[in-house]
C-alpha cells in the first residue's frame, strides 16, 4: 500500500543525555557541549508541503518563472525519469512540479540559481551516465548490507539508508576499494547506485513520500584515510540530490561529535539542523525505533530485520516531515568529513 500524507506533527530529533565534563575540563568545552545540547534539542519542523493549494503565492510564482525558463530550452530535460520541460500538449505529470520545488527549495527560491543547479545536474547525469548505473555490477556485492544499503521504511514511510565506513579501519578493505583513483571512482558509482535506489523507491508526486532517511554510523569509523571519497560523495550528493534527505540519523556517535557540532551550528539553518538526530553508543536501538519500527531496523542496531530485502512494502504512514535546506555542509569526524545534508 502507497503511503499516505498525515497531518500529525514529526516527532522531536532524539538526543542523548551529553556526558558531564570532569571537574578539571575547561570552561570552554563546557560552554560548548551545553550549546549543543541546546540546539540538539531544537523543534522538528513541519515538511514542506509539494501540494499546490499549500504554497504560498511568492513560491508558486518562482514555480511559474522557473518553468517558464525551461520551457526556452530546445531540448527535451528529464531527472529520475520526470519530464521538466514537457511540451505544451503533453498530458500533465504531477510529478514535474515535485522535482522543480526540490531545487527552488534547494535555492531559497532563487529562480535562476535553481535553474542553473538543475541544469548543471542535468550535464552530470549525463555524463555520469546516472540513469543506466542502477543496472550494472560494480564489484562491491560484498559491501551491499555493511557500508551503504537500502533497508526498510521509517514509520512515516520513507525509505531507509543506513551507511557504515567502520570496515575501512581493517587496511586490506581500504586498499582493495581505495587503493588507487580507479577504485575510488568505481567506489562513487557504487555509492551513487545505492543514492539511486533510494530515489527511485519514492513516489516524487504531491502528498507521497519523497524523500529518504539516512542513518550513518560513527563506530570505528577512519580518520583521515576517507577524506577524498566523502568529499567526493558529498559534493556529488550536495549538486545532485537537492532535498531528498528527509531525516539524518548519526548513531554510535563519539563525545566530542556534539563539540564540533556546536561549531558549525551557527552557519546552518535552523531548519537543517532540525533534521539532525543524535545517538551516543548503548541509545541506538532506543533512538532507531522512536523513527523506525523493530521489525524493520537491522540486527546489528538492535532491530528484527534480517532480509536486506523486504517484501511487504512500507508501512502506513502516521506523519511526514522534511527538512528545508541546501547548504553544502559537513562535520569533520576524527578527520574525516561526514555528509549533514543532501
Amino acid at each position: 500500500m502507497s503511503p499516505t500524507t498525515a497531518a500529525s506533527p514529526a516527532p522531536a530529533p532524539a538526543t542523548d543525555a551529553l556526558p558531564k565534563p570532569s571537574p578539571g575540563a575547561k570552561r570552554s568545552l563546557m560552554g560548548s557541549l551545553i550549546d549543543a545540547t541546546a540546539l540538539l534539542r531544537a523543534a522538528s519542523f513541519k515538511e514542506d508541503s509539494y501540494v499546490a493549494a499549500a504554497l504560498p503565492a511568492s513560491d508558486l510564482r518562482a514555480l511559474a518563472d522557473l518553468r517558464a525558463l525551461l520551457a526556452t530550452h530546445p531540448d527535451q530535460i528529464s531527472i529520475w525519469g520526470v519530464p521538466l520541460n514537457p511540451p505544451s500538449d503533453a498530458p500533465a505529470d504531477e510529478r514535474t512540479d515535485v522535482v522543480l520545488l526540490k531545487f527552488l527549495r534547494a535555492r531559497d527560491f532563487r529562480v535562476r540559481d535553481a535553474h542553473a543547479m538543475l541544469l548543471r545536474c542535468a550535464a552530470w547525469r549525463a555524463e555520469f551516465r546516472a540513469d543506466a548505473v542502477l543496472d550494472e555490477d560494480l564489484g562491491f556485492k560484498d559491501l551491499e548490507g555493511i557500508v551503504a544499503y537500502m533497508h526498510g521504511w521509517d514509520r512515516e514511510g520513507h525509505p531507509v539508508c543506513y551507511n557504515a565506513y567502520g570496515v575501512f579501519k581493517d587496511r586490506d578493505m581500504y586498499d582493495r576499494v581505495f587503493g588507487d583513483g580507479d577504485r575510488l571512482s568505481r567506489f562513487l558509482r557504487w555509492r551513487v547506485q545505492i543514492m539511486e535506489r533510494g530515489v527511485r523507491s519514492l513516489q516524487l508526486r504531491p502528498g507521497g513520500v519523497n524523500a529518504i532517511i539516512q542513518v550513518t554510523d560513527l563506530k570505528d569509523m577512519p580518520k583521515r584515510e576517507l577524506r577524498a571519497a566523502s568529499n567526493q560523495i558529498l559534493s556529488l550528493f550536495q549538486d545532485n540530490y537537492p532535498e531528498m534527505v528527509a531525516r539524518k540519523v548519526f548513531v554510535n556517535v563519539p563525545w566530542y561529535f556534539s563539540v564540533l557540532f556546536s561549531m558549525i551550528s551557527p552557519f546552518l539553518t535552523e531548519r537543517t539542523k532540525s533534521k539532525f538526530v543524535i545517538a551516543r553508543e548503548g541509545n541506538v536501538a532506543e533512538t532507531l525505533f522512536k523513527f523506525i519500527r523493530p521489525e524493520l531496523v537491522p540486527v546489528q542496531y538492535g532491530g528484527l530485520s534480517r532480509s536486506s530485502e523486504l517484501e511487504n512494502g512500507p508501512p502506513k504512514p502516521a506523519s511526514e516531515f522534511t527538512i528545508k535546506g541546501g547548504e553544502k555542509v559537513f562535520l569533520e569526524i576524527d578527520g574525516i568529513e561526514v555528509p549533514v545534508q543532501q
